[in-house]
């Protein structure tokens, strides 16, 4: 760590912890402890460290072709997205390598849809997001963050955008006028704290969106690919947005992938020369990404989200008022609000190290668990009862 601390750049505040090995649902740090990870990379992890039919994708690729460039084309990208389109329910698919790479692509893709279809005057096309966003970290994204340590010191910053409170209609329908090209929202706002929108919003964000002729593009990047017990979180309320923004667990825990995917009534738009990307698509993310479809085809993951995340939630609401003031989840993904008197979530975090566990604060007193789909009923009500015992400790102290 303090080799870390001399060399590398302070844009992270990471636990003291540095990781070695880790398989499935466990990591082992150069100590030695062994340790249960409740973060899985932010949702990157969603079929554990290690998968052996991701792994032996992997492996296979790596003794075939890594990279031709889209220059040419290469035999895993085809089937990679048909089989990608074909789980979303769209007609194409724009690979890319990171999640914030698939936000700007979806940016530059609603612009074009709005100049070439909707007949948006050039250089007038905006996009409403929503405050306490996190859609990734490039100049033009931190332009329509909220967040003042990720946008502060970085302008100029990017116009076009306009940011409206989340979860609010009626806020989001008197922004939408003739020049608006999309709607730019979370399911689930994940860095915010794991914030679940009210029941009716998403479909009201379709139907607005459908009447005013505005494309609803939604970020999955965190929330999709069966973290919250679907294979995406906006199908919870029924709803099917023009654009998916995938990433994360498309690559499986072992590359980047990402895809902005939608109907070719939209992806359409982009000519050759628009848009491009030297590793998007290539041999290797799409021989891991497809195999990521495959195992997403089955349902199973989705399943345990479901089953697991209602155990889950069972054993930390018997915690609000004992150390926790509120729970939000969906699925195998929950924000737990710490009592700020108690301790901040960083703190509950380090406690939590102690005990085993790996999970993230953020915004303060909030803590995020979203352990790999792949995690047990047992290991669940042991990472709950870590918890209950941090908490516990913290208030036996406070009352001394």
């Amino acid at each position: 760590m303090a080799l870390a601390d001399a060399v590398m750049a302070h844009n992270y505040h990471p636990l003291p912890v540095v990781i070695a090995e880790a398989k499935d649902v466990w990591v082992t740090d150069v100590e030695g402890r062994r340790l249960l990870d409740c973060l899985a990379g932010y949702s990157a992890l969603n079929f554990g460290h290690g998968h052996p039919a991701l792994l032996a994708a992997a492996h296979e690729q790596l003794d075939r072709a890594t990279l031709t460039s889209r220059a040419f084309h290469n035999d895993r990208l085809a089937p990679f997205c048909e089989a990608l389109a074909r789980l979303v329910g769209k007609d194409q698919v724009l690979p890319m390598n990171t999640g914030a790479e698939a936000v700007e692509t979806a940016i530059k893709v609603a612009r074009k849809w709005a100049y070439d279809v909707k007949g948006v005057p050039a250089g007038r096309a905006k996009i409403i997001v929503a405050a306490e966003n996190f859609h990734g970290r490039t100049t033009t994204i931190v332009s329509f963050s909220t967040d003042p340590v990720a946008r502060d010191g970085f302008g100029p910053y990017t116009p076009g955008f306009e940011t409206v409170p989340y979860g609010d209609l009626a806020a989001l329908e008197a922004a939408v006028d003739d020049d608006t090209a999309a709607v730019l929202i979370e399911p689930i706002q994940g860095e915010a704290g794991v914030i679940i929108p009210p029941e009716g919003y998403l479909p009201g964000v379709r139907e607005l969106c459908t009447r005013r002729r505005v494309l609803f593009v939604a970020d999955e990047i965190q929330s999709g690919l069966g973290r919250t017990g679907e294979t995406f979180a906006c199908a919870h309320e029924g709803v099917v947005p023009d654009m998916y923004i995938l990433g994360k667990a498309l690559g499986g825990g072992i590359v980047p992938v990402s895809a902005v995917v939608a109907d070719r009534d939209v992806l359409g738009v982009i000519q050759p020369g628009n848009h491009g990307s030297t590793f998007g698509g290539n041999p290797l993310a799409a021989a891991v990404g497809h195999a990521v479809v495959r195992l997403l085809e089955t349902g199973e993951y989705q399943q345990r989200a479901t089953q697991l995340g209602s155990r889950l939630r069972e054993r930390l609401d018997q915690l609000v008022g004992h150390g926790v003031v509120a729970v939000r989840s969906r699925g195998l993904w929950a924000g737990v609000d710490i009592d700020p008197e108690l301790m901040s979530g960083r703190e509950a975090s380090e406690q939590l190290l102690d005990r085993g566990v790996l999970v993230k604060d953020t915004h303060g007193s909030t803590i995020r668990i979203a352990p790999p789909l792949s995690i047990e009923a047992e290991q669940v009500d042991w990472l709950v009862d870590q918890l209950a015992d941090v908490l516990e400790a913290a208030g036996a102290t406070r009352t001394q």
